[in-house]
C-alpha cells in the first residue's frame, strides 16, 4: 500500500501540475488502533506554481477523490493549510504529528513546527474533541451493542479533550500517550479492547461497556464545564506565515 500511495501522489503531481509538500496517514493507522481491514486515510498538502496565486479569483483549494475499499485520499492547498494552522484547525495539528509520513518535501513539517504551540487555541481544540465525544456518546454508543471502532473514536476524543483541559497544550495524535490519562481502573478493559480491535474487522460489535461509557459521559461533562474557563488567545503569527508561504512557493518550483 505504501508503494501504491506514493505512486498515486506522484501521479497527482503530474496530472494537476502541483507539488506535494507533505502526505501522511490521518486515521486509525496513525492513531494506533487499526483493524486488519482498516483503510488508509491519506491526507496531503500541496502547492501550485506561483502564477496560480496571481489571479483576481481564487481557485479551488482542495483535492478530493472517490474512496475505495483501501484508500481515502484528500488534500489541501498550501495557503488554505496555513490559514487553517493560523485559525487552530485541530485536524491539521494532528496531520503534522502523524507517525506515518508517506512523502515530505522542503523539510515541510519542521518548518511548521515552531508555529504550532502558539497557534493552538485551547478553547477551539477542546470544542473540536468535545463535539466528537458528544456524537459518540449520544449516537454511536447509545445502543445495547456498540461498534468497537466507534468506541475507540469516542475514547480518543475524550482523552484528547482531557489533555487540553489538564495540560493546556496540543494533544498528541497517537493513542498511546493519551492512555496515560486513563483512570487505572479502566486500563485492563482498554488493553483487552485494543487486543480485540487488532484482530476484528471494522464492523465488529460488542456489548456496551458500562464502565467505559460512564467515563466518557463524565469526561464530556467535565469538558463542557471547563470550556469557558480556557483562554482563547493564541498567536497565529500571520506575517511569519506569509513569509513561509512565499519561501515555499519559490522553492517548490525552483529551476
Amino acid at each position: 500500500m505504501t508503494s501504491r500511495i506514493q505512486t498515486a501522489l506522484a501521479q497527482l503531481e503530474a496530472t494537476h501540475g502541483i507539488r506535494i509538500l507533505y502526505a501522511c496517514e490521518s486515521g486509525s493507522r496513525a492513531w494506533g488502533f487499526p483493524s486488519p481491514d482498516s483503510d488508509y486515510d491519506v491526507r496531503f498538502i500541496y502547492c501550485h506554481p506561483a502564477d496560480w496565486y496571481l489571479t483576481l479569483d481564487e481557485g479551488p483549494d482542495t483535492l478530493n477523490f472517490p474512496v475505495d475499499d483501501e484508500l481515502d485520499l484528500a488534500g489541501w492547498e498550501l495557503r488554505k493549510a496555513l490559514r487553517l494552522l493560523r485559525s487552530s484547525n485541530a485536524a491539521l495539528f494532528e496531520w503534522l504529528q502523524s507517525p506515518v509520513v508517506y512523502h515530505e518535501a522542503l523539510n515541510f513539517r519542521a518548518r511548521l513546527a515552531p508555529f504550532l504551540p502558539g497557534a493552538f487555541n485551547l478553547k477551539a481544540g477542546l470544542h473540536h474533541y468535545l463535539g466528537q465525544l458528544r456524537r459518540g456518546v449520544a449516537e454511536d454508543l447509545a445502543g445495547d451493542e456498540v461498534q468497537l471502532k466507534r468506541l475507540f473514536y469516542a475514547l480518543r476524543a475524550a482523552l484528547a479533550a482531557r489533555w487540553i483541559r489538564e495540560r493546556h497544550s496540543v494533544p498528541p495524535m497517537e493513542f498511546a500517550p493519551l492512555r496515560a490519562l486513563l483512570p487505572g481502573a479502566l486500563a485492563a478493559d482498554v488493553n483487552a479492547l485494543l487486543q480485540r480491535k487488532a484482530q476484528a474487522n471494522e464492523k465488529t460489535m460488542r456489548p456496551q461497556p458500562t464502565a467505559l461509557l460512564a467515563f466518557l459521559q463524565q469526561e464530556l461533562a467535565a469538558g463542557q464545564a471547563a470550556r469557558e474557563a480556557l483562554p482563547v488567545a493564541h498567536n497565529g503569527r500571520s506575517g511569519e506565515l506569509d513569509t513561509l508561504l512565499r519561501a515555499l512557493l519559490r522553492e517548490a518550483f525552483a529551476g
